[in-house]
């Protein structure tokens, strides 16, 4: 138990130097504040360490934030429940809501996965792991939901300690959240996933106000975005020499934010005459088709155009061509469509429908394959967007002769000079700790020019404890 009388502090349990697990431990006074308890993604190595301990003891923590529902955020709340935690979780309605959605989507591959792996193993006379959680699990922890928390209004979560959730721009309810220490007079703004401003859907982030100390993303640190006008118009060109040429246009997406906002960008390109009127578009992802709908469900959450749209009748992710899957059989009739654009799951390839497309379609040399977001290190997506000749998918080694397109305007973070506009919004002197980013790209980058502008920057090392008093948070402390 954190000393009442000792300094607070911060400590990153994950999302240190790498872009997934974020979970980030505050601990002021006798109060143990848990920000996210998110998914590790990516190889076999990074699947492993979900299993692993947390580094604090779950059942010594009193609420857990969430600031956005993205697995990696959110994926080891039932982990944490089942190892001991009986506090309140806090978050927006939107993001409760999609976090129920996502967490039984990973329940659900966990179990047939787990199942899988039992056959082969009962096969061979040996014993297979279970899942690390269960659909049981993620009904038991819905249950530990509590307030609600509304943007710009303070949320008292302990004794002298507050919680503000601003608008991040990221995905439907995403927030940073900003915690006022009263007793320490310190204020620390946790980023969350930052959005890239001027976007459609989403509204632009509010910046923090002044703070003491950030806790900051630093995802696309090393990179401006290319214009969103000219990913659309890249989008577009894909999708139409493609279809022309009697190939599938494979999207793998995620099914928060960017399938919708991929729908939306094909619905305005059929609208106007960019992309054929009655373009055949397969939304093949259960997931995104729920997370679709919720977006209907909260239209205060999103930009007043979008906004417009809803109120006037108008489904703004449905283009004219739409056809949505949720049942296997539909889904793999699929594989005998020629000429249409086809969004499925996982972003970054490693599980869901999409390695099936990928598989029926990633070795047709008159087919594309159109990447949207980031692709962390040790993925399927990674390795076809750094040039591999073959890729096994599902047990097989397939050919990459599609055209590969990577479009990394559709990005729902900021980018370099986005992050550092942010940063200057809180004061010109805080105590950054960069966390969500890979050392030797998008951290080392961002360290450096926030130093440039005064700021004193540490690229947060796991398990770690940093004072929040005012100290050189370089100095940090003794784990």
């Amino acid at each position: 138990m954190h000393d009442r009388g000792a300094s607070p502090t911060f400590t990153a349990h994950g999302a240190a130097g790498e872009v997934t697990g974020s979970c980030h431990l505050l601990e002021v006074d006798d109060v143990r504040i848990l920000v996210d308890c998110g998914f590790y993604q990516g190889g076999d190595e990074l699947a492993a360490a979900n299993a692993a301990p947390f580094g604090f003891d779950p059942a010594e923590i009193d609420v857990v934030v969430l600031t956005h529902a993205h697995l990696d955020h959110v994926g080891r709340l039932p982990l944490l429940v089942r190892r001991g935690f009986r506090g309140e979780i806090v978050a927006t309605a939107a993001t409760r809501e999609l976090a129920e959605l996502v967490l039984l989507d990973a329940a659900r591959i966990q179990e047939e996965d787990a199942e899988r792996a039992a056959r082969k193993a009962r096969r061979a006379g040996r014993d297979a792991p279970p899942p690390l959680y269960t659909i049981a699990d993620v009904a038991w922890t819905m249950g530990f939901f509590g307030r609600t928390a509304a943007f710009s209004t303070p949320l008292p979560l302990a004794p002298g300690v507050e919680a503000t959730f601003l608008d991040a721009g990221h995905i439907l309810g995403s927030a940073s959240v900003v915690v006022d220490l009263e007793r320490w007079g310190r204020r620390v703004t946790f980023s969350g996933d930052v959005g890239s401003p001027g976007r459609p859907i989403m509204r632009d982030p509010t910046p923090p106000p002044p703070s003491d100390v950030l806790v900051m993303e630093s995802t696309y640190g090393d990179r401006r975005h290319r214009s969103l006008e000219a990913s659309v118009e890249e989008l577009y060109e894909a999708i139409s020499a493609t279809v022309a040429a009697g190939g599938n246009v494979v999207v793998p997406t995620f099914a928060l934010e960017r399938a919708q906002e991929i729908l939306y960008f094909i619905r305005e390109g059929c609208e106007s005459g960019r992309l054929p009127a009655r373009l055949p578009v397969y939304l093949d992802s259960p997931m995104a088709i729920s997370a679709t709908e919720i977006f209907l469900h909260h239209p205060e959450a999103v930009d007043a155009e979008t906004y417009a749209l809803v109120e006037a009748g108008v489904d703004p992710f449905r283009p004219p061509g739409l056809v949505m899957t949720r049942d296997v059989q539909s889904s793999r009739a699929i594989n005998e469509v020629r000429g249409a654009v086809i969004l499925a799951g996982s972003g970054m390839a490693t599980g869901g429908r999409v390695r099936h497309h990928l598989k029926h379609n990633l070795w047709r040399p008159e087919c594309a394959v159109v990447f949207v977001g980031f692709a962390a290190r040790g993925t399927p997506a990674r390795r076809i967007i750094d040039g591999a000749k073959t890729i096994r998918i599902l047990g097989e080694e397939i050919a990459v002769r599609a055209r590969i397109y990577t479009i990394n305007g559709f990005s729902a973070h900021a980018d370099h000079d986005e992050l550092l506009a942010w940063a200057r919004s809180a004061g010109e002197r805080c105590d950054v700790f960069l966390v969500h980013g890979e050392p030797e790209r998008g951290m080392d980058v961002l360290a450096r020019d926030l130093e440039r502008r005064g700021h004193r920057v540490v690229e947060a090392e796991a398990h770690r404890p940093y004072p929040l008093d005012g100290r050189d948070p370089k100095e940090g402390e003794s784990a």
